[in-house]
């Protein structure tokens, strides 16, 4: 905890010096079950319905949104999370920032392409005043959002994933990577007045009751129950 303490306070002088533009709250959310590297499948574009009318839609029942605090940007990184966005985006009536990666056959170049638009957009958030004190919303790939391999391999000035972009790994709390068969779940960091340092990151777990039942509900880390009857593409799981 000590060392955790210090790391924090470092972190915070050197940023807080550099600039101090960040959102008062980053929501950060994964895209919906796909159906291929172009689109959602059926059950990825119900969730993105479900989210409309649940959670960030405009007038959504269980609004993580107050009145005084509208979502000011919707923020996406491939077609996916466009898609999923999109729904709750047009019932504000506002754009999605799109910092684009279209689908490549090419594993590396993609990966690579994830990389530095991730961290464009993670840096411009945090710097750019007109963010400052707002609320914004980003949909992004799970593994540029957490990912205990790709921090290992890109490490302080080269950090890919939102977790260390944002430094996320100096709260408690907030797990290494993001499970593969997960979609439904939220990230939600909060920042103090006049500083780009997280100081409270909360995991809201997203629940529609039985109005879309056939998306799923699984707990974080857990198998979300889609085979490939489903039409949305599935890991192949070990067998014990």
């Amino acid at each position: 905890m000590l060392i955790r303490s210090v790391l924090a306070a470092a972190v915070a002088l050197v940023l807080v010096s550099a600039a101090s533009a960040a959102p008062s709250r980053i929501i950060i959310l994964r895209h919906g079950e796909k159906a291929d590297a172009w689109k959602l499948c059926e059950i990825g574009k119900q969730r993105a319905q479900a989210l409309k009318f649940n959670y960030l839609g405009k007038d959504a029942a269980k609004s993580l949104f107050t009145e005084d605090e509208p979502p000011a940007f919707f923020f996406a990184i491939t077609l996916h999370t466009m898609e999923l966005a999109t729904p709750a985006v047009e019932s504000w009536g506002k754009p999605i920032i799109f910092y684009s990666v279209l689908p490549d056959p090419d594993a590396k170049k993609m990966t690579e392409a994830l990389n530095a638009r991730t961290q464009e957009a993670a840096r411009n958030i945090l710097a750019n005043p007109a963010l400052k004190g707002k609320t914004v919303v980003m949909v992004w790939e799970h593994k540029h959002i957490a990912d205990a391999e790709l921090d290992a391999k890109y490490q302080r000035e080269a950090a890919v994933t939102l977790r260390q972009l944002f430094h996320l790994d100096i709260l408690p709390g907030v797990p290494e990577t993001w499970p593969e068969e997960t979609y439904d779940y939220f990230w939600i960091v909060d920042f103090p007045d006049n500083s780009n340092v997280p100081s409270k990151f909360t995991m809201v777990k997203q629940d529609f009751g039985k109005s879309f039942p056939n998306v799923p509900a699984n707990d974080w880390g857990e198998p979300n129950g889609l085979d490939a009857a489903s039409g949305c593409q599935v890991k192949d799981r070990v067998k014990d």
